[in-house]
């Protein structure tokens, strides 16, 4: 079974999310503060990380974001009731998907399977013939089977929500997809989000390829319906 990393410094919530987990057959690792984490996590990468954001010595965003610079390892956050612009930042910057404190055990578990799961993807489980092809549309080549982005031959790192995003789009160019149909693509029915995930997320492709391509502008914004992308 896959093992779940847990950083937190409230030792209650490590000990019962450990419990909650592991009951579900997952294997656990808990860290108290980001130091610790960012060091294991990156010695022995686990299959996935839930992080809360306020944290000592290094907090929950200062931890992803260095996370990010090596790792595409799924990410969700924890974050208190009142913190949507941390919420938002969090997605901007990677994390795959945020929970709010207090919640319960079984949203938590569910909410990490979700994320397993499209971490798991493969496209062969929806279509043996079209999934396995490699996408490639003008300079952009994506190759799900293996998680990779190139732009114009340059690699584009790309969280697992990211590139099921960027892949719904692709896969039809042209084709304006609204946010409930990206959103279709990219979570699980069970977990809810919002239009300005999806918004946020399709922020954070933008700025990825714009660092490989100044110029990219493939992702277009059609105002009140969705995206499209334009090949190039």
């Amino acid at each position: 079974m896959p093992t779940i990393a847990l950083v937190d410094d409230d030792r209650n919530i490590l000990t019962s999310v450990s419990m909650a987990l592991e009951a579900e057959g997952f294997r656990t690792r808990t860290y108290t503060d980001g130091v610790s984490a960012l060091k294991g996590l990156e010695e022995n990468p686990p299959d996935m990380a839930i992080l809360d954001i306020k944290m000592p010595r290094m907090d929950g965003m200062e931890l992803l974001r260095r996370l990010r610079q090596k790792s595409n390892l799924p990410v969700i956050f924890l974050t208190s009731k009142d913190d949507e612009i941390d919420e938002l930042f969090g997605l901007k910057m990677g994390a795959d998907d945020y929970i709010r404190k207090p919640f319960s055990q079984r949203l938590l578990v569910e909410r990490v399977k979700a994320v397993l799961r499209r971490a798991q993807y493969r496209p062969e489980q929806q279509d043996e013939e079209e999934g396995s092809r490699v996408i490639e549309r003008g300079r952009l080549v994506m190759d799900p089977d293996r998680h990779s982005c190139t732009w114009d031959g340059k690699p584009v790192t790309l969280t697992v929500t990211e590139f099921l995003i960027l892949q719904a789009l692709a896969q039809r160019p042209g084709i304006v997809k609204s946010r409930d149909a990206l959103m279709d693509a990219a979570y699980d029915d069970q977990v809810y989000v919002d239009d300005r995930t999806i918004d946020s997320h399709i922020k954070r492709l933008r700025k990825k390829f714009k660092a490989v391509d100044p110029e990219f502008s493939a992702i277009e914004t059609l105002y009140g319906v969705g995206y499209r992308f334009r090949e190039e």
